[in-house]
């Protein structure tokens, strides 16, 4: 529902704010009063091309600000979402524009900056206009199967196309994918072979380059270590070797204390105690010194390698890089890729067989796709044969008795799509004997509003929060069929919000609320439009006006009163 308009220096306009509500919502006033800058005002919040001719004269640019309450589940909730900005639950979305004398344009969605594209996205999902000269709405064929499909409610049919589709779509995927495989099959599975051959050759451990590298640095300094050791083995033998040194030593030593005897008192005690330190000393040096030797021999064991190693190791560690760089992968990745040219070979020696599996699972799923789309089809065609039906009921207090309408729905292959293989439009001949046609090339102006508020009239029941609004759909006609005009304009309104400019006084005596459009003088030499809510006295004033004119006699105000008093 449109909540607000607030319009600055849009042509006449030079400051305007507007509280709208709920229901039939009438906009009067004389020709010329402003009630075409009205919606175009509307229109340029709602993404409609913009004029910089729209801006006020004397005037740098022009604002217009229109505010809506939507559910939570409306679709423009959907399309904010999409474009990143952010409206809570519950929250109004506020759609802004503003126009400059040079032609430029901005938008704003909730203070957010947006583009003039999704503000046009936003407009058509939560404003349609109806007019002479209108082209949105139900003008627009490419709107006429989804309002077709909300007649018929056939959700259930149109989620089984879908689904039907996009089987449909993987199965053509996977034949062409296995066809173009096959094309290609013979310089392919060439290639894998000889890839594959060298891969199995190799036979690539994971995780074994860094193992490689550690071990191709170890053997790189090994034969430097060996010399090393050995070398300070020959130390330690130089010279007869400390360790025949150490032991005579210790032999001496032993003699000497065998000499002395076992006295422990005076000179020779000393002696004694003497030569036990100096003997156990030497003893600890040959059990260190051995064991000196014996860690040096283990050393040396360790760098004792393999001939050859480290050139074996080095070709390793060089074929599985240069693989890697062949196939451009890392090294660890040789193992898997080994696994999937495999696969690939395998698919290729196989392909024929796949195929034909693949080109059957095809055939079913078209099938299906047939069996859900004329499912679909016939659906329409129901629904589409009962739209026109209640639509021609519509018709005759319209004085639109001799036209008559159809809903077509042609099916082709040509069409489909994941809804359905159908083209609907709406379409209608005026007159006896007349050739069908688009309501917009067949339909004058008058005729035109009113067929589109017959067929309203009748998808009204999911308007899914759309403001409709029709500008002068009741041109060229009054009395009883004005009076119908009125009747079904309030119907409409029962469940959203019509906003119509209207001439007539039977339309405008139905309203729930209603809004007169003037043109004032602005004190400087020219004038401005304004719009005031009326009620009571005002009201029946303004209808009274438009049943007599610029002179309004108590006998207006009767019948004003009268038809004001029949609408309620």
């Amino acid at each position: 529902m449109l909540l607000s308009l607030s319009i600055r220096d849009v042509v006449l306009i030079d400051r305007l704010e507007a509280i709208f509500r709920p229901g039939l919502c009438a906009l009067t006033g004389e020709t010329g009063a402003g009630k075409s800058i009205l919606l175009e005002a509307l229109g340029l919040a709602a993404g409609e091309r913009a004029d910089r001719g729209l801006v006020r004269s004397g005037s740098e640019e022009a604002r217009v600000t229109a505010t809506f309450d939507l559910p939570d589940d409306h679709p423009a909730r959907a399309e904010l979402d999409e474009a990143g900005i952010t409206v809570e639950p519950g929250e109004p979305v506020i759609l802004r524009r503003r126009l400059t004398t040079d032609g430029r344009s901005q938008a704003w969605v909730n203070d957010q900056p947006a583009s003039v594209g999704l503000l046009k996205t936003l407009g058509e999902a939560l404003v349609e206009v109806h007019g002479q000269h209108d082209g949105r709405g139900l003008m627009d064929p490419k709107t006429h199967r989804g309002l077709l499909d909300s007649f018929a409610r056939n959700d259930a049919e149109r989620l089984a196309v879908r689904e039907a589709w996009k089987s449909l779509s993987e199965a053509r995927d996977r034949v062409a994918s296995l066809e173009e495989a096959q094309r290609n099959a013979n310089s392919e599975e060439e290639w894998l072979r000889a890839a594959l051959e060298e891969l199995d050759d190799l036979s690539p451990v994971a995780g074994e380059e860094p193992a490689l590298a550690e071990e191709r640095k170890f053997l790189q300094h090994a034969e430097n270590a060996l010399g090393e050791l050995q070398a300070a083995a020959e130390a330690l033998q130089a010279d007869g070797g400390l360790s025949e040194r150490l032991g005579s030593a210790l032999r001496t030593l032993e003699r000497v204390s065998e000499q002395i005897g076992q006295g422990e008192e005076g000179a020779a005690g000393e002696a004694r105690t003497a030569l036990t330190r100096a003997t156990g000393a030497l003893d600890r040096a040959l059990i260190e010194f051995a064991e000196a030797e014996d860690a040096l021999a283990d050393a040396a064991g360790t760098f004792e390698v393999e001939p050859g190693r480290l050139n074996k190791v080095e070709e390793r560690l060089f074929a599985l890089r240069a693989a890697a760089r062949k196939h451009n992968v890392a090294i660890d990745a040789l193992v898997p890729l080994k696994a999937d040219l495999a696969d690939r070979l395998d698919a290729i020696e196989n392909a024929e067989g796949r195929l034909d599996e693949a080109r059957k699972a095809l055939s079913a799923a078209q099938a299906a796709y047939d069996r859900a789309a004329s499912a679909l089809t016939k659906s329409r065609e129901k629904a589409g044969d009962a739209l026109a039906k209640a639509i021609m009921a519509e018709l005759p207090p319209l004085k639109l008795d001799k036209a008559r309408v159809r809903v077509a729905v042609e099916t082709a292959d040509d069409f489909a799509g994941p809804n359905g293989r159908d083209r609907v439009q709406f379409e209608i001949a005026t007159n006896p004997g007349a050739p069908f046609g688009a309501l917009d090339r067949i339909a004058s102006g008058g005729e035109l509003s009113r067929f589109a508020l017959a067929i309203k009239v009748c998808l009204s029941v999911d308007e899914d929060g759309l403001v409709l609004i029709f500008d002068e759909v009741d041109q060229g006609v009054g009395g009883a069929v004005a009076d119908a005009v009125g009747k079904r304009l309030s119907a409409l309104a029962k469940t959203g919000q019509t906003l119509v400019v209207t001439h007539s006084p039977q339309v405008a005596a139905r309203a729930d609320h209603h809004w007169k459009i003037e043109k004032i003088d602005d004190g400087k030499g020219g004038v401005r439009t304004t719009l005031t809510e009326l009620s009571g006295s005002e009201r029946r004033e303004e209808v009274a006006r438009m049943l007599s004119g610029e002179n309004v006699t108590d006998a207006a105000r009767a019948q004003a009163e009268q038809l004001m008093g029949l609408a309620s």
